[in-house]
């Protein structure tokens, strides 16, 4: 069987899966290139917030410099970190969502029984069908963002723990 007839079978649920997949994967891919990126291009960036620490700070007192440089680093990996809840959202709604359909696909399977009795397995089954494919695409679909998102943060954190020593080195 392809793909596309187990995302078929497996209806609406399915569809709205493989949406938050795309969505997903684009995001952390987006994520890991700028991640990338932006690490390389850390000493430029430490300069750049320690410069504009220094023209906001006309003091010279150490805590001052190094709490203005603390607040500039996080608006900086503020921004970086936009997008990462996205992901984070769609590892945590997948499974909900595959429970969902196995709910929905349990349900019809009732359905058929309480109409038909077992006379026709072919219809009863097509619901135990919907219910477990459904539960393999949200468990599909949650996993590479649970993984991905811990990756990403992990990225995040190296990021600013190194700019952080970079800025104070600058500053102080």
């Amino acid at each position: 069987m392809r793909l596309i007839d187990y995302i078929n079978q497996g209806g609406a649920i399915m569809y709205i899966l493989l949406a938050l997949n795309i969505i997903g994967i684009a995001i952390m891919i987006t994520k890991f290139l700028l991640l990338s990126k932006e690490s390389k291009n850390c000493a430029d960036t430490a300069a750049t917030i320690a410069g504009r620490v220094k023209s906001e700070t006309q003091s010279t007192d150490i805590h001052a410099l190094i709490e203005v440089s603390k607040q500039n680093t996080a608006e900086y990996i503020s921004d970086i970190e936009r997008g990462l809840n996205t992901v984070k959202i769609i590892a945590a709604i997948s499974p909900l969502l595959g429970l969902l359909g196995t709910v929905l696909g349990v349900l019809i399977a009732f359905q058929v029984m309480s109409q038909t009795g077992l006379n026709n397995p072919a219809s009863f089954a097509q619901g135990i069908s919907l219910a477990l494919i459904t539960t393999v695409g949200g468990m599909i679909v949650a996993i590479p963002h649970f993984i991905g998102h811990n990756y990403l943060l992990g990225m995040v954190d190296r990021l600013e723990a190194e700019l952080e020593k970079r800025i104070l080195n600058h500053v102080l």
